[in-house]
């Protein structure tokens, strides 16, 4: 990598570097079922995603106990099912690999509470030493599409020019994040949103595979122009 473009590369990680979908989507309908007594349709969850848990379910629950006793059932279902339904998606261990060794710093900025986003790294064999800031739920006020945590990861990173750095994200939330950061948003098509729907927000770029990223990083893909 001769042609360095970047120093820092902060990612998302469900639906960026984890594949945790079907778990997510598994506990929302047993939270649903449970509090609510009926199954709703999945994609009133995946609009929201990207956002901390407990935001997502007041937009479902009456107030603030049914959002904890909703958070109850969410979170016993999801750590029941966890370790067994997640994985890191194909490629990306080899892609934060060729980062580490090529010397770009890494970091997380994530809406996952800290415990279940160590867990899933550990699960899914990302080593979490790789990254030099792991920012979640638990260590911001704001949340995506704020970019504190973002912003909060660049700091601990040691970087003061965001523009020398790239959000990758699965989610509107994150495009939105990262953009008001002031960093290079780079959306990723294989998560629960489709290359269309993440176009509307307008990322700087677009990946259909990790390791395409690489491409960017070396600047081998230009950035998207006015219009674009």
């Amino acid at each position: 990598m001769n042609h360095r473009r970047f120093e820092v590369v902060l990612f998302d990680l469900d639906g960026t570097l984890i594949d945790s979908t079907e778990l997510i989507l598994s506990s929302y309908r047993h939270t649903m079922r449970t509090h609510l007594g009926r199954q709703l349709p999945d994609a009133d969850w995946l609009s929201t995603m990207g956002r901390p848990l407990r935001v997502q379910l007041r937009d479902f629950a009456r107030d603030e106990t049914d959002v904890q006793a909703m958070l109850d059932t969410y979170s016993a279902h999801n750590d029941e099912h966890h370790d067994a339904s997640i994985a890191a998606f194909e490629e990306v261990l080899p892609v934060l690999r060729t980062l580490v060794e090529a010397g770009y710093t890494l970091g997380i900025a994530t809406s996952k509470r800290k415990e279940f986003a160590l867990r899933g790294l550990r699960v899914s064999g990302l080593p979490v030493e790789w990254f030099g800031a792991i920012v979640t739920a638990d260590d911001v006020e704001r949340h995506k599409p704020d970019p504190e945590p973002l912003l909060v990861a660049l700091s601990e990173l040691g970087c003061e020019s965001p523009g020398a750095a790239m959000y990758v994200g699965d989610s509107p939330f994150d495009m939105a994040a990262g953009r008001a950061a002031g960093m290079v948003t780079v959306a990723v098509a294989w998560g629960p949103h489709d290359e269309e729907a993440l176009a509307r927000h307008s990322p700087d770029f677009t990946l259909g595979k990790p390791s395409e990223l690489l491409e960017i990083v070396e600047g081998r893909r230009r950035d998207k122009g006015p219009g674009e």
